[in-house]
C-alpha cells in the first residue's frame, strides 16, 4: 500500500499541492504535519512509522518534507529498509523499490558520511593547529600554578585546616585536592 506524508511548516501553508501530487502517485492513506522540519517530534510522522507495514511504500512530494537534514533522512530510510518498507519521492523520480532507486539513496548515504568525516578531519585538523599555537582546549584551571604551590604549602602545615585553605585560595574541596594531586 502507498501511505503518503505531507509536511508544511507553518499554518499559512496549505499541504492541498502535496496531497494531490500523493493521491495522483496512488497513495490511499495520508499523514500531515504542519510544524518545522527542524521539530524532532512530529505526530503525523511518528503515526506513519507505527502504522506502516513489510511491503508498504512511504511516498513523499519532496525529500526536504521528510527528513531535517540528510543524516536524518538516511537514519528514517535505514529505518523503513528495516521494516521492509519502501520509499518514494515524487519531484525527485526515487524509488526504492528499484535497483536504481537503492544505487541513489546509497550515493546519498555515502555522501552524508563522506560529509561526516571530513567535518571531523577539520575539526580535529583546527584543534591540532591551535595546540601548536599553546592554545588548549575546555574550561580554564581554578588554580593557577603558583597557587597549587601555595596550597601544596598551606597544606603540609597540620595546624591550618583544609578548610581554611579553600576558603583563602577560594575553591571547594574536591577542587583542592584535584589541583594538588601528583
Amino acid at each position: 500500500m502507498n501511505i503518503g506524508y505531507a509536511r508544511v511548516s507553518t499554518t499559512d501553508q496549505n499541504v492541498d499541492l502535496q496531497t494531490d501530487a500523493l493521491i495522483s502517485a496512488g497513495c490511499y492513506k495520508m499523514y500531515t504535519d504542519t510544524m518545522s522540519g527542524a521539530k524532532e517530534d512530529r505526530p503525523g510522522l511518528a503515526e506513519i512509522m507505527s502504522f506502516i507495514r513489510k511491503g508498504d511504500t512511504l511516498v513523499v512530494w519532496r525529500l526536504d518534507r521528510l527528513g531535517r537534514s540528510l543524516k536524518h533522512l538516511i537514519q528514517l530510510i535505514n529505518e523503513l529498509n528495516e521494516k521492509g518498507v519502501y520509499f518514494k519521492s515524487v519531484q525527485e523520480s526515487l524509488d526504492t523499490s528499484t535497483p536504481g532507486g537503492k544505487l541513489i539513496f546509497h550515493v546519498f548515504g555515502a555522501l552524508a558520511e563522506f560529509e561526516r568525516d571530513i567535518i571531523r578531519e577539520r575539526t580535529m585538523a583546527g584543534l591540532a593547529s591551535a595546540r601548536a599555537r599553546g592554545r588548549n582546549g575546555g574550561r580554564p584551571k581554578k588554580l593557577s600554578a603558583k597557587q597549587v604551590e601555595m596550597a601544596k604549602r598551606l597544606m603540609c602545615d597540620p595546624n591550618i585546616p583544609i578548610a581554611e585553605v579553600c576558603e583563602t585560595l577560594g575553591v571547594s574541596k574536591s577542587t583542592l585536592y584535584r589541583s594538588v594531586r601528583p
